[in-house]
């Protein structure tokens, strides 16, 4: 999602019930070089289910009616 972010998309998909991973995922040398605040990033295990995929899918549709 350019321009929006990583902590306002996981703040955003926070409040869909969504929990995500946002920040430096412990390589802010790389980060810091390539010009990158943060990523924000989701996970899918065996225990995930398609409506754990549309919830997803569906907060961050919300992020793009907020940020544009």
């Amino acid at each position: 999602m350019a321009g929006v972010h990583p902590h306002d998309i996981g703040t955003i998909l926070d409040e869909s019930g969504v929990a995500i991973r946002a920040g430096h995922h412990c390589a802010q040398p790389l980060m810091e070089h390539l010009g990158v605040p943060a990523t924000a990033r989701a996970s899918f295990g065996v225990y995930s289910n398609d409506d754990d995929v549309a919830a997803l899918i569906d907060g961050l549709a919300r992020v793009e009616r907020i940020f544009g």
